[in-house]
């Protein structure tokens, strides 16, 4: 398939410096790059589960009674 690609300065660097240190065409370099990251997405997907961060906020009232904190709230 031919097409026509704009690269930015930091990827046309990236593929000129693995056409003159590994021997690739451009469209082989592309192809590396383009592998690559498809490669580390899918890795870093998997390798990392979401997980909640949670911080102490200080409350002094028992939030698990939500009707006695709004009407805490109400109060004020």
């Amino acid at each position: 398939m031919r097409t026509t690609v704009n690269l930015t300065p930091d990827v046309a660097a990236e593929v000129a410096r693995m056409r003159r240190e590994e021997g690739l065409g451009t469209s082989d370099a592309v192809m590396a790059l383009a592998r690559r990251g498809m490669q580390r997405s899918a890795a870093g997907a998997a390798a990392k589960p979401f997980t909640q961060r949670t911080a102490r906020l200080g409350a002094r009232v028992d939030l698990s009674n939500i009707a006695e904190v709004l009407d805490l709230l109400d109060d004020a």
